[in-house]
């Protein structure tokens, strides 16, 4: 029986000293010792932020494949089955830092981030434009810090990742390049961003930690101290869907991954989502 790899970083179990800081390493570091590419897995809460220099390859993302061609910006947010095929001699950043941290301060400070942080992306960077400029300067001052080890390392290194993904931002909105949900495939970074309502993040966030226990509506909605007619109306506001909608596409999405990149069999995903009944569970996606 096997299951999507999870890993602290890639290859390594235990968790590290610095999870809850930023940590910085450079992709042949990790990428040299697998030959070059890093089969799919995924981080529970890690986000990772790769930005290639020179050298080429491809990534895929929760099942949607894009192609590496520096300079650009991937971000592979946490719980994303992600893997690589580096070209060798490749080089470039790779910045990991926790992700409930990083939302907490951009909740705080700059909530039109969240979705930029949330929403995996591969976005192309124009050599010679004003981003390519502003993104060098954060990612040697992001590399400098994760090697200081002084007071304050901690709110440095969060305060430059959050000047980076204000750029990163600043790059999707230009149309520099691709980004996109699971599996959207969406072009162009310039589309309307919607502004969510805070208790439709809020649901995102519990959706995402409970989706496998199968909760109703009602739960939601008593955890948000809202009805649960006021949460469909927001998530069809939001998220142009249902509350039971977002639930059931939750799970689907989950199960997706599981088939794509486990071994598991369809009784044993259906068990881990919360089903008795493996054939219901079948009948589920019909």
């Amino acid at each position: 029986m096997k299951s999507i790899p999870r890993f602290a970083l890639y290859g390594t179990q235990a968790q590290p000293d610095w999870i809850d800081l930023v940590h910085f390493e450079r992709i042949p570091d990790r990428a040299r010792l697998f030959d070059w590419e890093i089969s799919p897995h995924l981080h529970d809460a890690l986000i990772q932020v790769l930005v290639p220099r020179k050298g080429g390859g491809s990534v895929l993302i929760d099942g949607t494949a894009w192609a590496l061609k520096p300079p650009c910006v991937v971000v592979v947010p946490a719980r994303c089955v992600h893997g690589f095929r580096f070209t060798p001699g490749t080089d470039g950043a790779v910045v990991t830092a926790a992700q409930r941290p990083l939302e907490a301060v951009a909740k705080a400070i700059a909530p039109e981030l969240l979705e930029t942080i949330r929403r995996p992306a591969v976005i192309r960077v124009d050599p010679k434009g004003r981003h390519a400029k502003a993104l060098r300067p954060l990612v040697d001052a992001i590399e400098r810090e994760a090697a200081t080890h002084a007071p304050g390392q901690a709110a440095a290194g969060v305060s430059l990742l959050m000047a980076l993904f204000v750029q990163i931002a600043r790059l999707g909105e230009g149309g520099a390049g691709e980004s996109g949900g699971a599996g959207d495939g969406t072009k162009g970074g310039n589309a309307a961003r919607a502004r969510l309502d805070d208790r439709v993040l809020r649901f995102q966030a519990l959706l995402d930690a409970q989706f496998r226990a199968r909760r109703a509506v009602g739960h939601y909605a008593q955890a948000l101290g809202i009805t649960a007619g006021q949460l469909t109306r927001l998530c069809r506001e939001g998220l142009g869907l249902s509350t039971l909608a977002a639930i059931n596409a939750r799970v689907v999405h989950e199960a997706q991954r599981e088939l794509a990149y486990s071994s598991l069999s369809i009784k044993q995903i259906a068990a881990e989502l919360g089903f008795d009944d493996d054939a219901y569970f079948g009948r589920f996606f019909k």
